[in-house]
């Protein structure tokens, strides 16, 4: 009975070893994929009042919790019985990220200044706007979210089932985890450095630090907004280039970053004037 017991325990600490092995793997594959995630909800995790900054990006993680737990029984379920859906599901992904992307491209550049209304508009119907912003970025969790999901999975592919579970359930959660405790701490940044400013004297070493911590932040925020950007129509290129036969063999001599990056961006202004041409075609059909 003990013996039978203790050979459960090894059997047990035999499987933790193999999924710490597979897990370090997946998470290495990952990690562009990760860096990309963190830029990108970085970016749209800020922007809001000081007071609604955790509130914000605790609806964000809860979305991103709900996102891995339906995306990752369905990955494996589609990976067992019908491998080539994940393909499709991740090229329109794909298409989703490289509009996104795309998108801020163009309204940087035909951007339209706000006159007075406007603005008075936006501000009265913050938490409009606020709700608006979480649900984009729970979307566009979900897609970097199935991005993860398959690449750890490609990574676990020769193992039996248990541990093909094991090891893309604890990337998942760790992705969650490891990028929104970060995004926290970017989100926070200032808030830390006006108490450190409160806590020393004006020309001590804690003010001075707390001082670069306030000033960096809009820094920091506005570099993760093009970041974010460059990193959507990357993950769009990729997944483009490394699921379409024809576009993993374009520009052979062009450095594959800029290869994807291209793809990304075209593919993105593609959608966005499709978009734009729908959006006037039935505007006009509700005006008549």
């Amino acid at each position: 009975m003990a013996s039978g017991f203790f050979a459960i325990l090894d059997d047990i600490a035999a499987l933790m070893d193999d999924v710490a092995v597979t897990a370090k793997v997946a998470t290495r594959k990952t990690a562009g994929i990760l860096g990309d995630d963190l830029a990108v909800n970085a970016e749209k995790a800020t922007g809001f009042l000081s007071s609604r900054e955790l509130p914000v990006l605790w609806a964000i993680t809860k979305g991103s919790f709900i996102n891995k737990v339906i995306i990752v029984p369905i990955a494996l379920l589609l990976n067992a019985f019908f491998p080539i859906a994940i393909n499709v599901i991740l090229i329109l992904g794909g298409l989703f990220l490289a509009y996104e992307g795309a998108e801020k491209i163009v309204e940087f550049l035909f951007h339209r200044k706000k006159t007075g209304h406007e603005v008075v508009e936006e501000i009265k119907d913050d938490r409009q706007a606020e709700k608006a912003k979480i649900k984009s970025a729970v979307m566009t969790d979900f897609i970097l979210s199935v991005e993860i999901v398959i690449i750890a999975l490609g990574s676990v592919l020769d193992q039996d089932q248990t541990l093909q579970i094991a090891t893309v359930s604890i990337v998942a959660i760790l992705a969650t985890v490891g990028v929104y405790g970060i995004v926290a701490l970017i989100v926070r940044m200032d808030d830390a450095g006006f108490g450190l400013m409160k806590r020393s004297p004006e020309k001590g070493f804690l003010y001075a630090v707390g001082n670069v911590l306030v000033k960096s932040l809009p820094i920091l925020i506005k570099f993760l907004a093009v970041v974010g950007t460059i990193a959507l129509l990357l993950v769009a290129g990729g997944i483009f280039v490394h699921n379409i036969d024809f576009l993993h063999h374009i520009l052979p001599g062009v450095p594959a970053i800029l290869v994807e990056f291209g793809v990304g961006l075209l593919a993105g202004l593609i959608v966005v004037g499709i978009v734009l041409s729908a959006k006037a075609l039935f505007g006009k059909g509700k005006k008549h």
